[in-house]
């Protein structure tokens, strides 16, 4: 099967899923910093101020690499509305979800005005399905406890595996079929 239309997902009329490619970086980094300043009362830097944080200017540098996968929600005309991503760390390496070198974290954003649509749930069952095609075994996450995104983990089955400084660290298993 094509693996573009593999991935991709129908959100009804006005949104689909598509397969992520390396020309969508700029989206999936707006998406990361979308993702970090969640509080719509909280700062909300530019762009590049915002990848410009330690904690975050590592995360999709080098974007491509063996494992990386990534899927972008947009409107039927083409505007990105979201993105849904996979990457594998190392214990050298690693962000704030990190379980092991076998479990990718996962990250997501969707812009502020196409939420509560559907498209983060549709993104995060799209990425679980591909993962899983893909032999992926499990996925982690980091979220702030108070964060309402926690929520819709939990609906996609992630349980919180631990809890560092206000943040959980959920995982999901994909058992093989």
């Amino acid at each position: 099967m094509d693996e573009a239309k593999h991935l991709a997902g129908d959100l009804g009329p006005h949104f689909v899923i598509r397969p992520a490619s390396f020309t969508d970086l700029g989206f999936l980094q707006e998406m990361l910093v979308e993702a970090a300043y969640w509080r719509p009362e909280g700062p909300r830097p530019r762009l590049a101020e915002g990848l410009a944080r330690p904690d975050l200017a590592h995360l999709l540098a080098g974007w491509g690499r063996e494992g990386d996968l990534a899927l972008v929600a947009q409107t039927k005309d083409g505007a990105p509305s979201g993105a849904a991503w996979l990457r594998f760390w190392t214990p050298e390496q690693h962000s704030y979800g990190f379980i092991d070198g076998q479990t990718p974290e996962m990250g997501i954003g969707v812009r502020a005005q196409a939420r509560r649509k559907g498209i983060g749930a549709a993104l995060i069952a799209s990425l679980l399905t591909e993962a899983k095609r893909q032999g992926i075994r499990s996925i982690s996450l980091s979220v702030e406890r108070d964060n309402p995104a926690a929520r819709l983990y939990q609906r996609a089955g992630f349980v919180v595996q631990a809890e560092v400084d206000g943040s959980w660290t959920m995982v999901v298993d994909l058992p093989p079929e």
